[in-house]
């Protein structure tokens, strides 16, 4: 059995996405490329963000801390702790409204 401290992790991250360019840092915490289910925690510093790109699957996005704003052409929802947005099956970004920590659960399309 793995234990992971989202809490330290995110901590952690947001520090490494503070000293970087592009303001983002990730880890991913469960499954990776080879898996079906992967669980991905993702820092971004106020005011950057994850260009848009497809969905490769069903995902969800859990908001461990701060706000956030996820764009598709369509719609826009805004997150803050403890909010879960279910991922459309459309292109969508991911804009941090605060600095902001993010949990994302992608089960890939087969």
């Amino acid at each position: 059995m793995q234990k992971v401290s989202l809490d330290a992790l995110a901590r952690q991250l947001l520090l490494t996405a503070g000293a970087c360019d592009s303001g983002r840092a990730a880890d991913t915490v469960h499954g990776g490329h080879e898996k079906t289910l992967r669980q991905t925690v993702v820092a971004l510093s106020a005011g950057n963000a994850l260009a848009e790109h497809e969905n490769p699957g069903e995902a969800t996005l859990l908001v461990v801390r701060g706000r956030v704003r996820l764009d598709t052409a369509q719609a826009s929802w805004e997150g803050r702790d403890g909010d879960l947005i279910v991922i459309p099956q459309a292109r969508h970004g991911l804009y941090a409204l605060s600095d902001a920590v993010v949990l994302l659960t992608v089960v890939k399309n087969r």
